[in-house]
């Protein structure tokens, strides 16, 4: 459980983190190594979720956006200095929780 965790929240940050720097890139006239370095990490992004254990694609990448809308609540937080307000944590929180019965819920 602790590996599939730790999968979603590297997807997670190389989606959030690449796509922050294409962003840059291109919204704030950043240099094209921005760009280019963001277009990498995001490759990597499209791979780290091919390593969960979980057999379905479908299951793992919605569980997956769930862990998104946590990190992205928090990346707006910390990087872009946007404080959350009750309904982000809220929402991110019902995310959570979809996340985990999606994954760990007794199936047969």
């Amino acid at each position: 459980m602790l590996l599939a965790v730790f999968l979603f929240i590297a997807a997670g940050l190389a989606e959030i983190g690449g796509g922050y720097m294409v962003w840059l890139w291109l919204r704030e006239s950043r240099p094209m190594w921005y760009g280019i370095v963001g277009s990498l990490i995001l490759i990597l992004y499209g791979i780290v979720p091919t390593l969960q254990n979980f057999p379905s694609f479908g299951r793992v990448y919605a569980a997956y956006g769930g862990v998104f809308i946590v990190l992205a609540v928090l990346w707006g937080w910390l990087v872009d200095k946007k404080t959350p307000d009750l309904y982000d944590w809220l929402g991110a929180a019902i995310c959570i929780v979809g996340v985990s019965i999606m994954l760990w819920a007794p199936r047969s």
